[in-house]
């Protein structure tokens, strides 16, 4: 493969606006219900009361943006009954609306819920990487929208030598099952993988 497309993301620059998740669905005119990037929020710590009667508190917060990481083993293409999940020249996961049967496979497999279904053509969706703006040398959508910076996209190995190799924080799944294509700087705070559930669970 000539290219693994990936995405850096810095959880200390994240402000948990949206403007990302905002942008893809203008760009793509996405249907409500289906929302290739989210926002998930993660909180957690405790109150602990100290001998002299004092609390002590270890409370913390941060955001995750997250959308399809175009992994490295996609689980979603393994599992893909007709070849319509697939990984292109660039490393990007596509579907191809003519072999989907909308069995919904890929979803159920995905760790990180990055196939969504369009019951209104009963085929199965999914972040592209804006191939569109990348093919006229622009950027994807969310990455152009972040007001923060938090989001930047390049290719893998260019993003892992300027940014380390984490790939995975609470509340993702762990790296290991599809090695994700998602590069992260780490929140001050930020909490290993299963450490807790996400704090916006209707909104991811």
């Amino acid at each position: 493969m000539a290219k693994q497309y990936a995405f850096h993301f810095n959880s200390n620059l994240c402000t948990g606006c949206k403007a990302c998740q905002v942008a893809c669905k203008d760009k793509w005119d996405l249907d409500v219900g289906i929302t290739w990037r989210r926002v998930a929020e993660y909180s957690g710590g405790e109150w602990t009361q100290n001998e002299d009667g004092t609390f002590s508190q270890n409370i913390s917060g941060y955001y995750v943006s997250v959308a399809c990481n175009h992994c490295q083993n996609p689980q979603c293409v393994d599992v893909c009954p007709t070849g319509a999940m697939h990984k292109n020249e660039e490393g990007i996961v596509m579907v191809d609306d003519t072999l989907c049967i909308g069995c919904r496979y890929c979803e159920w497999a995905c760790p990180y819920s990055a196939p969504q279904f369009d019951e209104t053509r009963g085929v199965m969706t999914k972040c592209n990487f804006c191939y569109d703006a990348l093919a006229e040398g622009g950027s994807p959508a969310c990455v152009a929208a972040c007001p923060s910076r938090a989001l930047e996209f390049g290719e893998r190995e260019e993003l892992e030598a300027k940014y380390g190799t984490v790939h995975e924080v609470a509340p993702l799944p762990s790296a290991d099952i599809t090695d994700p294509s998602l590069v992260i700087t780490l929140h001050r705070n930020s909490a290993p993988v299963g450490a807790g559930p996400v704090a916006n669970p209707e909104e991811v």
